[in-house]
């Protein structure tokens, strides 16, 4: 009899953490097998590098609180020390000391005297020290990060009259450092640069000031992070070996050549033939990436996902992206923002093997790369639905009784219960695969011209996008839904969780920061409001809650494209005035009463607002003469022992 799969590992603060199934591996070729094995290696050495980036004390954080679970002499019945580990627990989940979503800092829930005392009872030769540092000096640097709320309040600052960059904890500029200034450095850069094809100005480096004079520190070998990334070269050098055709194999090589020279041309270079590769089965994504955790959207987080293409699942999505041309045209945007030919948009549902860096333990679920317009424009897109991740999400949450909580009727919950796993896939296909690369910047757009907005509105612009075509009889007509009332089940999930059910993510009195959340209320937001007079959507109580009633879904529709038409027009002239005006109004404040309902609803249910994931452990089998004979995976590594394995076996950086 087959072993019931256990998807839920730990549940802690406000964090539930998953295990995901990685099925159709035992069918993949050895020679598969050790690619992705090599390029799983690869995907684990950089993790230093985010908890680095996410802020400069981060790293030192967290080896003197790992030193204290392993060897402190402490009391571990004590009040103080179970919150201790939970607050580790968080740092690990959040790669530093703020939260990942909310990005405001943890508040400890022990005290300053436990942790002092805690830190002295670990040998001095286990604690992360400097050249000739005392304990005493480590704690004086330490407490006041750690405990004062008032120093590095939030790792991102977005939004408001202050320096974004000096506000903003993180770790991607030098302390003294003024937004003024990188916006000057970076803006003389583009200014002087090839406008159709711009380089990702600042993507990969640290600006800070030497001698008074601005100046870049590169993230590559010889450079900032050498030591970690010298070890994700070691291993791409050893996935060469496996690839699966020259195409990949230069993919590969040109990645390596990226991180020796931190040339961003040879980025683009990468990139172009990373998107123009839909052959291989086995794909990757491992670098410098994704801009949302800079204030101005410039310098990328570390990450890493490894893969390979789930073949069944991806005739899905190859429906969607043979007919990009038809939705493109059909589009509710302007024409003027169309893009009369869509070139190269290639999309698949895979299978992740496993997540590193800022995919790790948090993950999307869906991506779309490269981000570079110009390459989107002349060379196309990939767009991914990481399936297993959404499987294993759906079979955590069954029986959670989130949906007799905050779902109307039994009409809803049953069309959620037939549709909404369909739904959920088809909304997030239609996001990477078509909503990101569509549209088109008009001639002498700066592409960065909505700065710290751009995030929000281009997630909007992609939600908006699957949101007003999964209503569209093209749908059943492909064969995507089965009949013409699958979409309600989306929309209702989507109005439910932009109006309500996300506020548990955060705080009491706190705004709503994070760039897919602020893009989610936007959007419910704004449609609630547009449609007020007709009762298009309406919030009902009953019995003291509040609930998500929509009385007319084609209506809802044509707002979700109204909406979608002027969220490209913003990008498209590059309206910075029009996007913050649209995120600060609708995507930022938050109503203290209903906010107040909502985390009360949560807490009664026990449920966690965030999951996250364990990889499984990827091991080689070897035989007597030492030669790979397969690869297996393990799926019963626990939460608090993974993290402990990874700070052992994948810590490079220097303090």
């Amino acid at each position: 009899m087959k072993e019931e799969f256990s998807y839920i590992v730990d549940q802690f603060a406000d964090l539930q953490i998953l295990r995901y199934q990685v099925p159709g591996f035992a069918n993949l070729s050895l020679r598969q097998k050790q690619l992705l094995y090599h390029l799983s290696e690869a995907a684990l050495m950089g993790r230093d590098i985010l908890f680095d980036q996410n802020g400069r004390y981060n790293l030192v954080i967290r080896r003197t609180l790992e030193a204290v679970y392993l060897y402190g002499k402490v009391d571990k019945s004590s009040a103080d020390y179970q919150a201790f580990e939970v607050y580790l627990k968080r740092v690990w989940f959040a790669n530093g000391i703020h939260h990942h979503y909310g990005e405001d800092k943890f508040i400890p829930g022990f005290s300053e005297a436990f942790f002092d005392a805690a830190v002295r009872s670990v040998d001095t030769s286990l604690l992360p020290l400097k050249a000739d540092e005392t304990v005493d000096a480590l704690l004086a640097c330490l407490k006041p990060v750690i405990f004062d709320p008032s120093v590095m309040p939030k790792r991102t600052v977005q939004s408001g009259d202050t320096d974004w960059i000096q506000a903003s904890a993180n770790n991607y500029y030098g302390e003294d450092v003024t937004q003024a200034e990188v916006e000057a450095f970076y803006g003389k850069m583009k200014a002087e640069g090839d406008s159709r094809c711009p380089l990702s100005y600042g993507l990969n480096s640290r600006l800070e000031k030497e001698n008074g004079q601005l100046v870049e520190r590169v993230w590559k070998v010889g450079g900032l992070y050498s030591e970690a990334i010298e070890r994700i070269v070691a291993e791409l050098e050893k996935a060469t070996a496996f690839a699966e055709n020259e195409k990949q194999r230069r993919i590969i090589a040109t990645l390596i050549d990226y991180y020796r020279t931190g040339d961003l041309r040879t980025f683009d270079a990468y990139s172009i033939l990373w998107v123009e590769d839909t052959d291989s089965q086995v794909d990757f994504v491992n670098g410098f990436i994704e801009t949302y955790g800079d204030a101005l959207g410039l310098k990328a987080s570390w990450e890493s996902t490894v893969n390979f293409r789930n073949e069944e699942a991806t005739r899905r999505t190859q429906i969607i992206s043979e007919n990009a041309q038809w939705f493109e045209d059909h589009s509710p945007v302007d024409k003027r923002f169309k893009k009369e030919r869509v070139k190269g948009v290639s999309a698949k549902v895979i299978t992740v093997t496993m997540l590193g860096g800022d995919c790790y333990p948090s993950t999307p679920i869906g991506i779309n790369l490269p981000n570079a317009d110009w390459i989107r424009r002349d060379h196309g897109s990939k767009s991914v639905t990481i399936e297993n991740i959404m499987e294993a999400y759906d079979k955590a949450s069954q029986g959670s009784g989130f949906s007799d909580e905050f779902v109307w009727s039994d009409e809803e919950r049953n069309r959620i219960k037939t549709y909404g796993f369909l739904t959920d896939m088809l909304h997030t296909d239609l996001h990477e695969c078509l909503g990101h690369g569509s549209g088109q910047l008009l001639p002498g757009t700066d592409p960065d011209a909505l700065k710290a907005y751009a995030s929000t509105l281009e997630e909007a612009r992609a939600d908006l996008f699957g949101l007003y075509y999964l209503a569209d009889p093209k749908m059943q007509e492909l064969g995507l839904v089965p009949d013409g009332e699958a979409f309600k089940a989306e929309y209702y999930k989507y109005m439910m969780n932009g109006l309500l059910t996300q506020l548990v993510r955060i705080e009491e009195g706190k705004d709503v920061e994070e760039a897919h959340m602020r893009n989610r209320q936007l959007i419910a937001r704004w449609v609630f409001e547009q449609g007020a007079a007709d009762k298009v959507v309406e919030l009902k109580k009953r019995e003291g809650k509040t609930f998500v009633v929509i009385h007319d879904y084609q209506q809802l529709r044509v707002l979700f494209g109204k909406l979608l038409a002027e969220v490209q027009r913003i990008k498209s002239e590059g309206d910075y005035e029009a996007g913050r005006s649209l995120v600060e109004n609708y995507g930022v404040k938050i109503d203290p009463v209903l906010h107040h309902e909502i985390r009360e609803r949560y807490v009664r249910l026990h449920l966690s607002p965030y999951k996250g994931f364990v990889n499984p452990v990827m091991r080689e089998v070897k035989d007597n003469s030492g030669h790979v004979t397969d690869i297996t995976l393990d799926y019963t590594e626990g939460y608090a022992e993974q993290m402990l394995r990874y700070s052992r076996d994948y810590s490079y950086l220097s303090l």
